[in-house]
């Protein structure tokens, strides 16, 4: 297997990626290529030791920024190191694709240069979902598609599930909507034609979910709209940095304090880990025909290292060919029903 990472991509590039890709391949035997300016990169590893040749460089000089609009981007920038790794995963030169860098320019790099998975009709960006004192949940969608249409909903539950039981191991996995309340008649209608959609569909779903609910493990799959999405996740992001800001802040404060810290020191460390977006690796953009995924925008090398951990069984378990399939089987289903 040949792991492609943009070297450029996030704000502690290319150092952390330098980094990651050093202490992922201490773990694994996959093949890292890395792209980027080759002389830079290449001084990188050989700075740091680095004489293998497990990680390689394939020269790309240019970089899209978060400022860019994503499509002009991707057309235009053709040696950018974003462009040049997708084209390298859509020709067989690799096998997935990892990147801090733009999330937009991903996005339309995965659906002009990847293209979409037959019967998909818009990716979804998947984001891990910290749960404090159990196993994350997946929630879909965090940012692509602000606004959505019913089957859309049914589409990234679909995803979803399939990514939890493939990649994180999840068996049957339970599938939520978010919405107002619990109530099968709640909602806008958007949620409402979701619900009957997802009802119907073959996936373990357990119906409308709330979002106070969400930190409590009340299902593995969460499933909302890109807008709604991206609410929640940066939301939750924000609580989760500021509680450990203000407990660090109060045990440190005093000597007793202090001593309590110490007491309290592995139980603090296991809730900072089950909040670290670190260690979950990237966010899976399902839906494209080739395996794609995007790190955090400040991604350090504990987040790059575990990124490239969970790229592998991503390919190996071929979440591509099985949302495929799936997909087929859900508007066959549909069609059936349709004609009964």
């Amino acid at each position: 297997m040949k792991i492609i990472l943009d070297g450029m991509g996030g704000d502690n590039a290319p150092e952390a990626v330098v980094d990651g890709a050093i202490d992922a391949a201490k773990e694994i035997a996959e093949e890292i290529v890395i792209t980027g300016p080759q002389d830079m990169l290449e001084h990188e590893l050989r700075s740091r030791g680095y004489r293998g040749s497990q990680i390689s460089v394939v020269n790309a000089e240019e970089v899209i920024t978060n400022d860019e609009a994503p499509v002009k981007a991707i057309r235009t920038k053709k040696d950018s190191t974003i462009a040049v790794g997708l084209r390298m995963v859509r020709d067989g030169e690799g096998d997935v694709f990892i990147s801090a860098g733009s999330t937009g320019a991903l996005l339309a790099g995965g659906t002009l240069i990847l293209g979409r998975v037959k019967g998909i009709e818009r990716p979804t960006l998947a984001t891990v979902y910290p749960v404090i004192g159990n196993e994350p949940s997946l929630l879909t969608d965090t940012g692509a598609n602000a606004e959505c249409r019913p089957g859309n909903l049914l589409e990234f539950g679909l995803m979803g599930s399939i990514y939890m039981e493939k990649v994180l191991g999840r068996v049957n996995p339970s599938v939520g909507l978010v919405n107002l309340g619990t109530e099968s008649h709640k909602g806008t209608p958007l949620t409402k034609e979701a619900y009957q959609l997802l009802s119907e569909s073959n996936l373990n779903f357990i119906g409308n979910v709330e979002t106070r609910e969400l930190q409590n493990a009340v299902c593995d799959v969460i499933v909302t709209d890109g807008f709604t999405g991206n609410a929640i996740i940066k939301l939750t992001e924000g609580i989760g940095l500021m509680v450990l800001r203000e407990l660090k802040k109060r045990f440190l404060g005093t000597t007793k304090a202090k001593m309590g810290a110490l007491l309290l020191k592995d139980q603090l460390m296991t809730l900072k880990t089950e909040f670290d977006y670190k260690e979950y690796g990237g966010a899976p953009i399902l839906g494209v025909r080739r395996p794609l995924l995007k790190m955090h925008g400040s991604s350090d090398r504990l987040a790059v290292k575990q990124t490239i951990l969970k790229s592998i069984p991503y390919v190996e378990q071929d979440v591509v060919g099985t949302i495929e399939r799936a997909i087929q089987e859900e508007k066959e289903r549909q069609q059936e029903h349709q004609d009964a």
